[in-house]
């Protein structure tokens, strides 16, 4: 029995997983592989749609920008309910396998629209409705198929990992790390390589390859199953959320107090009555909530409308507390929404040679991604022991502080982002007459924050959320970016609507016209701000103890996890 897992994980025959022939690094590539390939057809699509928009239907740049942005807002917002399905009832490996298959046929239908030219309009003609609405009907699959898919991988991915192993623990942040390298790998191949044989070869193999390249990683993730641990299915958790709400409400009209001594409801069994989840402990916070854990007649045990467990309490209370945390990193999202489309457009206009090569124009987010590239492993190896040595914290700072640190490299890139745009359009407002290498600290900065959010936003909702809510929290923070996306959105338009319209605004479809910098300018003032929204909230934030690994034993932090002042 020391052989196998200690939080219930099933082997693909609903057996007790064996730590020996499953999880861990055996099971962790496959998942790996999965994302890396899904992730370059994503980017090779999130790349090439603005200037596809533009070039072959016909539409101005705010509006392919907007187009855009709002797709991967669907798609990252979809996420609820693809981590809903997940946690509820179809599992994360059989709702991955589910929504890529999905996500095939939006790419394939998105192949067809770049191929025949029944789904294109002519050159320099307005694209009719059906062609439009086929191509908006690909991109809706394909978002949904992301919704689903997103949020499952990487909390699949840590489910591999034995939370009562020590050992095992700390391959589970690593493997966070090296996740997102992949995703890292991913793009750099969706936004280079696939970019390239677009513009030399055309739409047509520019969408097709990553057609095939999603139907390849249905397969690679199959072939693992025999690796896998599973978490099995735990019913709806906003049922759960709701059945406490109910329950506190129904309590607190008959009067019921809570006191500290007051006695709270739960089962007497090793596990909860949550299918698969272990037992959670009472908690100080929201201590309304706890009303629906008093227990008014013996009649009600049983009806969990009327009497829930302190698990289940504790369980909406873990969501409730990392509310904050979530609103005050959306505005990040902001930011990242501009990589896939203004920073797209600048550099259409700028010099992409490169020797006797040019630099496709999709393939200029290379700068970020190789960014990535290179800092995760020299933060694995390196920055993280040193940084154990110094604050004595398991993974070198907390997952709130990593997150701080990428909160203001995303303020930094924005105000830079302003000057460099100032400068081309006062002293280079030519075409291509200013290098499209100016871009690239902003772009290496907003990579280097997107290290060290992504990560950290990983680490910190996988932590906090609970056996029954691990693929709900990690889609809370995915759909951080669907928002975001919707919130750039939406600015760009109160700014054309504000400052004259396309014809004489700040945002115009010729950008030597537009005021492309005060729009960055003030996405750095929202950044700042919301940076110090986030530096009250991190610091006074208190969840869960983490284990921390020392002398090859588990022990408990003895500080809640915060932000130092």
């Amino acid at each position: 029995m020391e052989f196998k897992v200690s939080d219930d994980r099933v082997d693909r025959h609903g057996r007790i997983a064996d730590k020996q022939t499953t999880g861990g690094w055996k099971a962790a590539p496959y998942i790996i592989m999965n994302e890396v390939i899904e992730r370059v057809a994503f980017m090779a699509i999130a790349a090439n749609m603005t200037r596809y928009l533009v070039s072959e239907m016909n539409q101005t740049i705010p509006d392919s920008v907007t187009h855009v942005t709002d797709w991967i807002g669907v798609a990252y917002v979809l996420t609820l309910l693809g981590a809903f399905l997940a946690d509820a009832y179809l599992g994360r490996f059989k709702t991955i396998i589910t929504f890529s298959s999905i996500y095939a046929v939006g790419m394939f239908m998105l192949t067809i629209s770049a191929s025949f030219n029944t789904f294109r309009p002519q050159r320099n003609k307005e694209a009719s409705q059906f062609q439009m609405s086929f191509l908006f009907a690909a991109l809706g699959l394909v978002a949904l198929g992301t919704g689903g898919i997103k949020p499952c991988v990487s909390s699949f991915g840590a489910d591999q990992f034995d939370e009562g192993d020590e050992k095992e623990v700390q391959m589970k942040y690593s493997f966070f790390n090296w996740f997102y390298f992949a995703i890292n790998i991913g793009s750099l191949l969706g936004i280079t390589l696939l970019v390239y044989i677009q513009e030399k070869v055309g739409w047509s193999w520019g969408f097709g390859i990553p057609t095939i390249t999603t139907i390849l990683s249905i397969f690679v993730l199959a072939i693992g199953i025999n690796y896998y641990r599973f978490q099995k299915p735990m019913g709806s958790p906003f049922t759960r959320f709701l059945q406490v709400v109910v329950a506190a409400l129904m309590n607190h009209r008959r009067g019921v107090v809570v006191e500290k001594e007051t006695h709270l409801y739960e089962v007497e069994t090793t596990q909860s009555d949550i299918i698969g989840a272990r037992k959670l402990q009472r908690t100080p916070q929201y201590k309304f909530l706890d009303k629906a854990a008093v227990v008014t007649t013996k009649d009600e045990i049983n009806d969990r409308w009327s009497v829930c467990t302190v698990t289940q309490v504790e369980e909406l209370k873990s969501i409730i507390k990392i509310l904050p945390v979530w609103a005050t990193t959306i505005a990040l999202s902001i930011s990242f929404a501009q990589m896939s489309s203004f920073f797209i457009s600048q550099s259409n206009i700028m010099n992409r040679k490169l020797g006797n090569f040019e630099i496709p124009t999709g393939s200029v987010t290379t700068f970020s991604a190789i960014n990535g590239l290179i800092l995760v492993p020299i933060y694995e190896r390196f920055f993280i022991p040193i940084l154990r040595k110094l604050t004595g914290h398991y993974r070198g700072i907390t997952s709130l502080q990593r997150i701080g640190v990428g909160l203001f490299l995303a303020t930094i890139s924005m105000a830079l982002a302003a000057i460099v745009e100032k400068t081309r359009r006062e002293h280079y407002p030519q075409l291509h007459t200013m290098s499209v290498f100016w871009l690239s600290p902003q772009f290496i900065l907003i990579g280097a924050s997107e290290v060290f959010t992504y990560v950290g936003q990983l680490e910190f909702f996988y932590d906090e959320a609970t056996d029954g809510t691990k693929s709900i929290s990690s889609a809370m923070f995915l759909c951080e970016i669907g928002i975001g996306s919707w919130l750039s959105t939406a600015l760009v338009k109160i700014i054309i609507a504000t400052t004259g319209g396309q014809e004489k605004g700040w945002l115009r479809n010729d950008l030597n016209k537009s005021k492309l910098d005060l729009f960055y300018w003030i996405l750095a003032v929202i950044s700042g701000i919301n940076l110090l929204a986030y530096l009250m909230v991190a610091m006074h934030y208190k969840g869960k103890k983490p284990v921390i690994v020392r002398d090859e034993n588990m022990v408990e932090l003895n500080k809640d996890q915060h932000i130092q002042p």
